[in-house]
């Protein structure tokens, strides 16, 4: 027999819905805008490619995984940390592909005259490929033996059952608090989050320093340069800070179930957290446009082309970028 769902899960279903239902066309888009433009192909745009396609996961798997959750079907021990481990493997590729994207564009201004030279389209594939396979062993990690199965099994035999353990399929209660808040949170969450803040720190004050040099007659323009990366900066700091904003309450409440197991977490906080966890995939595709002009002009582009039926003159490709000293 089904599970019979409360007003309050029903409230939940809708609006973990309705943010799927603008993460996905927003981050396929994202990844369609970056097909159709040619000036959307350097290396950072192919990790933020990588961010969408998490992102769009996050809304076309890991939600409905959620909503499955929170109904709490009968299922074995092990069906249920496969439930549960998907969200480990994208939170983590997010988190790896935000970091590839503070450490290109602390090469794009700390070495600008050899950065094509340094950052080729094919390393940028394997960082992207190295990303989401270390992504996979520590999100898989669970599926590895570092779980609650032990506990869960003592109290399964303890009820006089045999065979695997049949439970309620909840997230706390196949995935150790331990492995979320020593190996996830603090190796795999936290440091990152502090060095992509030091990179991004870093690339403002060397902007910064070649912002307020005076420019010589035979110099070029560098202030061009470093004016369009400072404004790319700030744009990508802030999904940086977005997605600070948006997981660090649910590792808050992680550690604090870990460190004061008797301390009282309403219920109405534990589902703010995770509705900010998974309403993070939907803020990206909304910052590019409001802030990057180029995925500005080709959503507009797209939109026109292939929805409203009207055409618009091709998207100017940017002239071969500039550099400090040409």
């Amino acid at each position: 027999m089904a599970p019979s769902i409360s007003a309050f899960q029903a409230a939940y279903i809708g609006i973990e819905v309705l943010i799927a239902l603008v993460s996905v066309p927003g981050n396929v888009l994202v990844i369609w805008a970056v097909k159709v433009n040619q000036a959307l192909r350097d290396a950072t745009f192919c990790f933020i490619v990588s961010l969408a396609v998490a992102d769009v996961a996050v809304g076309a798997l890991v939600i409905p995984l959620a909503i499955l959750i929170n109904i709490g079907p009968q299922t074995y021990f092990h069906t249920c940390l496969m439930v549960a481990c998907p969200v480990l493997i994208l939170t983590q590729s997010s988190i790896l592909a935000l970091l590839a994207i503070a450490v290109d564009r602390y090469l794009r201004v700390k070495i600008p005259l050899r950065y094509k030279t340094v950052v080729t389209p094919r390393r940028a594939v394997v960082a992207i490929a190295g990303c989401w396979i270390l992504s996979f062993v520590v999100g898989l990690t669970p599926m590895f033996g570092w779980n609650n199965l032990s506990q869960v099994k003592w109290d399964w035999v303890a009820n006089g059952s045999a065979g695997e353990p049949v439970i309620k399929c909840e997230f706390e209660k196949v995935i150790s608090m331990e492995y979320m808040v020593y190996f996830n949170f603090f190796v795999w969450v936290l440091p990152p989050l502090l060095l992509m803040v030091l990179i991004y720190l870093e690339v403002f004050y060397l902007i910064r320093k070649q912002l307020n040099k005076k420019v010589s007659a035979s110099s070029g323009d560098p202030q061009k340069y470093y004016g369009k990366e400072l404004k790319i900066a700030k744009s990508l700091a802030l999904i940086l800070f977005l997605f600070a904003v948006s997981w660090l309450p649910l590792h808050i409440l992680n550690c604090i179930t870990l460190f004061c197991p008797s301390c009282h977490k309403p219920s109405i906080l534990i589902y703010i957290a995770i509705f900010l966890t998974h309403g993070n995939s939907a803020m990206n595709p909304i910052v590019y446009a409001f802030r990057i002009q180029k995925f500005r002009v080709t959503f507009i582009k797209i939109w026109n082309d292939h929805f409203r039926c009207q055409a618009v003159p091709p998207i100017e490709e940017d002239l071969p970028e500039e550099r400090p000293g040409d």
